[in-house]
């Protein structure tokens, strides 16, 4: 069985405090570091890949990640020279996560993309994409992108092309981590729900035709330690419900890993015990502690995993 694994998410700093805690991440031993996407949203974020793009330059062991991109509100066309420039910059680092999205509907708007397209066009576009990566000269005919004769290039160093991992928790979303996907990235569930969901993946992987060899089952979690399970889910609650504009008290005993550092590791065991192999660490704190919990996840959560 794979070691488990653990990557870092951070929260929007301004750029001299964001890049410093990319560093910082690098330096601490995580596998990954990763970013969420969207063009708007209820706080400000930095767009994606334009910000892997600068952690690029300043690491040197991490891999790079998106958590996931919202791939229906592209071109896939662009996307697939932009995540391949990428790949080349930052020497085969890219792990490529997509979703569908579809929680604030004004960014479709603003894309100009039909709301209940989102799931079709994600499809299509991961096929486009990675028949781009692959080939030279690149032929594709979809529903919604058409082309022969295309050629991008550079190719990514990784190839057929960077993972492509597949975020959500919807039916459809693992119907597709199963046909198309070489990961699969979770969010606010819960670890019965986790299991019964790769199960889900497994069959759909075994109705495509396809070996889930290799396959990555992750899990974004949004944890915060404390010095106690009331203080830690106090800010956690606070946080998240500025974050995403909604209460997040109801959600806290079902979702979050909160809590001293023995209670958030036992809450991450049940992800184990349930098939998950990748942490991606996404501390819920205020802007100026996220250096404190990425340090204590580092040096007190990870070590009890390392030989799971």
């Amino acid at each position: 069985m794979p070691p488990i694994q653990f990557g870092a998410s951070l929260a929007t700093q301004p750029p001299e405090r964001q890049l410093a805690l990319a560093q910082r991440v690098d330096e601490l031993g995580f596998d990954s570091l990763w970013t969420g996407d969207h063009i708007s949203f209820h706080n400000p974020l930095y767009e994606s890949l334009t910000l892997l793009a600068a952690y690029a330059g300043i690491t040197k062991r991490v891999r790079l990640g998106t958590a996931v991109y919202l791939l229906a509100l592209r071109h896939p066309t662009v996307v697939a020279k932009i995540t391949s420039t990428l790949d080349v910059l930052s020497g085969g680092r890219l792990i490529f996560g997509v979703g569908v999205g579809g929680e604030n509907p004004k960014e479709f708007e603003a894309c100009g993309v039909p709301y209940n397209e989102r799931g079709a066009r994600v499809t299509e576009g991961i096929e486009v994409i990675r028949t781009l990566w692959r080939d030279t000269p690149a032929s594709f005919k979809g529903r919604f992108t058409r082309f022969e004769s295309v050629s991008i290039d550079p190719k990514p160093v990784q190839q057929p092309g960077p993972p492509i991992w597949i975020g959500g928790r919807s039916d459809a979303a693992l119907l597709r981590a199963g046909r198309q996907g070489d990961g699969w990235m979770s969010y606010v569930i819960q670890a019965k729900r986790y299991a019964e969901s790769l199960e889900k993946i497994r069959a759909a992987a075994d109705g495509a035709g396809r070996s889930l060899d290799g396959f990555v089952p992750a899990h974004l979690t949004f944890i915060t330690i404390g010095q106690d399970y009331e203080a830690a889910r106090a800010l956690w609650v606070e946080r998240l419900s500025q974050r995403y504009a909604q209460d997040f008290g109801p959600l806290a005993e079902k979702y979050g890993i909160i809590g001293n550092v023995a209670q958030c590791a036992e809450q991450m065991e049940a992800f184990v015990r349930a098939g998950c192999r990748y942490f991606v660490m996404n501390p819920i704190c205020r802007p100026e502690d996220q250096r404190e919990q990425l340090e204590a996840i580092a040096a007190e959560i990870i070590p009890r995993f390392r030989n799971s």
